[in-house]
Order: C-alpha cells, then sequence, then structure tokens
C-alpha cells in the first residue's frame, strides 16, 4: 500500500511549498489535505487531481483526529505553532490509529519566534544579543524554554506527546526562522516578515529600524526548508526511529544564515531606489507603539533577537541548505513586492 501523507496549510506558504516537494520526488504516495472552504478544495484539486481534500477548520477536533488515524505521516502546518486544539486532535488521532508495532509520524510546524522569549520579557527592542540556542549541544535547553515563551504551549504538546507515547507517536518540531523566497504552493507563494518589511518601505517610503536595528534573526530559504520536509517524510517511510530525530530530542531548528534587523531594512530601503521605486527610503527609528502601529507584530519582530544554530538535521538527516542567501534575494523580494501593490 502506499504511504499515507496528511497535510494542514496546503494553501499556505510554508506547506502548501513543501507539498510540492514532496508530491515532485513522491507522486506515488497517497495525500490528503485539510482545506476550510470548497473553493480552496477546487483550487487544490486543479493544481493536484490526486489529493484528497478534507473540509475543515483546525478547531474541527474529530475532522482533524480521523484524519491523523488514518495517515502515516502527518504533516501539520496550518497555525500549527498557535493553534493548541488542533494539537491535541493530531495527538489523540495517532494515539488512537497507530500502535507500538505501527507508529504514527508527526512533522509539526513551530518557529523560532519562541528564541524572543528574553527580549518580549525584558521588553528590549533593537538590541544586540550574544545568546545562541543550538539544537544539538543545546537540545535540553530548547525542549524546557520558559512556558511564557511564544509557541511554547503547543511545543509543550507536541514534545508530552512525543515523549509519554514514545512508541506509538513520532513527533518532530521543525523550527523555521525568517522564510524568503518564491513558495511553490498551489494558492500562496508569499512569506511574511521580509514581504511586510519590503510592503512598508514601499508605500510608507522610509526605512524602518526598530530601536538601536541591532537585533539579529536567522533565515531560510523556503526551498530548503521544504527539503528537509521531504527528508523528514522519507524517514517516517522508511521507518526510522532514530531517538535523535523523534520524540524529547525531535526538535529541528532550520536555518542557513543569519542578518541584522536594521543592515536588512536598510538594503531593502536601497533596493527600492536602486529600482526607481522611490526616490529616497531615508531611515527612521521606531519604538514599540510606532511599530505595532506601522505593521503590528510583524514590525515588533524586527526589533527581536532570534538566534540559533542548524546542526541536528545535518546530523541525522544530511540536511544542508544549497540556495541564494536572503541577501541575494533583498532585489527579487522588493520587485516581488510592488508587482502586488
Amino acid at each position: 500500500m502506499a504511504p499515507k501523507v496528511f497535510i494542514t496549510g496546503i494553501t499556505g506558504y510554508i506547506a502548501g511549498d513543501a507539498f510540492y516537494a514532496l508530491y515532485q520526488k513522491h507522486p506515488e504516495y497517497e495525500y490528503s489535505a485539510l482545506v476550510r472552504t470548497q473553493a480552496k478544495a477546487d483550487a487544490v484539486k486543479k493544481a493536484y487531481p490526486a489529493v484528497k481534500t478534507v473540509l475543515g477548520g483546525l478547531d474541527d477536533f474529530e475532522t482533524l483526529k480521523k484524519a491523523a488515524a488514518e495517515a502515516d505521516v502527518v504533516l501539520h502546518a496550518a497555525d500549527a505553532s498557535d493553534h493548541e486544539g488542533a494539537a491535541r486532535a493530531i495527538a489523540a488521532g495517532i494515539l488512537e490509529g497507530h500502535s507500538k508495532g505501527r507508529p504514527g509520524f508527526w512533522l509539526h510546524t513551530g518557529g523560532t519566534g519562541i528564541l524572543t522569549w528574553e527580549d518580549t520579557k525584558y521588553d528590549r527592542l533593537g538590541e544586540p544579543s550574544d545568546k545562541v540556542y543550538n539544537d544539538w549541544d543545546g537540545i535540553e535547553e530548547l525542549t524546557n524554554l520558559p512556558d511564557e515563551a511564544f509557541h511554547r504551549n503547543v511545543d509543550k504538546i507536541v514534545l508530552e506527546a512525543g515523549s509519554k507515547h514514545s512508541d506509538v507517536i513520532k513527533s518532530v518540531i521543525v523550527a523555521p526562522p525568517t522564510i524568503y523566497g518564491n513558495g511553490r504552493g498551489p494558492i500562496s507563494g508569499r512569506g511574511r516578515q521580509v514581504y511586510e518589511l519590503a510592503k512598508l518601505v514601499l508605500t510608507k517610503q522610509y526605512t524602518p529600524v526598530i530601536g538601536q536595528g541591532q537585533a539579529r534573526w536567522n533565515n531560510v530559504h523556503v526551498h530548503d526548508l521544504s527539503d528537509l520536509y521531504v527528508l523528514l517524510t522519507e524517514a517516517a517511510v522508511n521507518g526510522n526511529t532514530d531517538a535523535e530525530l523523534w520524540g524529547e530530542k525531535g526538535y529541528l531548528i532550520v536555518e542557513s544564515g543569519e542578518h541584522v534587523w536594521g543592515d536588512l531594512a536598510k538594503s531593502v530601503g536601497q533596493a527600492a531606489v536602486d529600482l526607481g521605486y522611490l526616490k529616497s527610503a531615508d531611515v527612521r527609528a521606531l519604538g514599540k507603539d510606532q511599530a505595532l502601529d506601522q505593521a503590528g507584530f510583524e514590525a515588533m519582530s524586527w526589533g527581536l533577537n532570534s538566534r540559533a544554530r542548524a546542526e541536528r538535521a545535518n546530523k541525522v538527516l544530511g540536511w544542508k541548505a544549497s540556495r541564494n542567501s536572503l541577501e541575494e534575494e533583498v532585489r527579487t523580494i522588493v520587485k516581488t513586492e510592488q508587482g502586488r501593490l
């Protein structure tokens, strides 16, 4: 029988691109995807006629539970890092539909926004930080972050399920940072943080720098991220139950570089000028309230530190990033956002 893969978020940026990469390599798998509306189901079916669509939302506990119970692999990316109910439904479904002899695999999408907890706690914006997390030597620190950390409430559900029921539920949290690059999914191909930054520069006609502009954040190309989802799905299908990959140690940072938010904003502003979209893009320093007013939490994130090193995916699965760096993609991102205005 063909392996069964259930996906949430296929109409979004992350899972849409991950599914594209997975389907290109493994069209023989049996895919099903959660979609909220019939219109989106039709769009998915038009692009991928073989995909079975499951109508429902993240609050539909029984729908999610049933789909997770029937699947060999669950790739969860629809508001995955913040929706407790969906995580509980998936855990319940895998536990119900699987056994020690036939475990279920759960690829859960978290995010490195969780690493901003200290800046958030002490109300720091735009300040430099030397703190760098590590998903190999520092795995216990990552899996035991403070409860007040962003995404931590859902991380705990996944980690508990994967450790308490480790023989039945093989869980891994995939934590991407700033994601860039053109998504290849059936509907959404746009990232958020850098794209919203470019949009603000183009529409407000200035370069926003939050606080001192010295905060740093990791980044990864969406295609490199998708490569990891493919490797994880293949590992699951092949019955790889390596304890370094699932359960208590199943926490993968996915990054290929790091940017300084203030420098990145200036690069975006300069690109907008060089491309002829703006006559000038003068730097404007923003405080917390101003940032929130201009672009909500996205703007706040441009002043926070989220630094880590991705080692586990490489050591266990051989994952390596190979796409263009964020700096190399800045002009393309600005062009893309200009085209959306």
